[in-house]
């Protein structure tokens, strides 16, 4: 089974007023009250600077875009989050702002690398945006990201 996933999360009224002039921008809700935006190619033409992808080590992260996210994050918390996996083997890169300021990571676990004992990079971001996992769960499972397969798919 294929998991793909390259979205911004925050709190939703975080990431609402930060898309607000942003008609690329596509949000899907989330558990906790976060919300999720999929990268696009739209919403990547509208806030990167078109040189490449690539930045601060994620793979499909756009130059530029952390500047974007980081000025969001004024508003609050924000993470930036990738994954991808086929038949359960895969890696995760993750990063959050706070206030600006790049607050955790950028974090990447790598295919056939364990996660560390704090979590998963993506269980790790969503726990600097207030995320608290269930008794049976993590982060990762608590706001229901496993709800699609594909980045896509939250906005169809």
């Amino acid at each position: 089974m294929t998991y793909v996933l390259q979205a911004v999360i925050a709190g939703e009224q975080v990431l609402r007023a930060a898309v607000r002039d942003l008609p690329a921008a596509r949000l899907a809700t989330l558990g906790q009250g976060l919300a999720l935006m999929p990268l696009t190619d739209a919403l990547c033409d509208a806030v990167a600077s078109g040189r490449g992808r690539g930045a601060r080590g994620f793979r499909w992260l756009p130059d530029g875009f952390d500047v974007a996210v980081a000025g969001w994050s004024a508003a609050g918390p924000v993470a930036y989050v990738e994954a991808e996996y086929f038949g359960g083997a895969g890696e995760q890169r993750a990063a959050a702002w706070d206030g600006g300021t790049l607050v955790l990571g950028p974090l990447h676990v790598e295919e056939g690398q364990p996660f560390p004992a704090t979590g998963s990079p993506i269980s790790q971001a969503l726990r600097r945006l207030g995320v608290v996992a269930s008794a049976d769960g993590d982060e990762f499972s608590a706001v229901g990201l496993g709800r699609h397969r594909r980045s896509a798919a939250w906005i169809a």
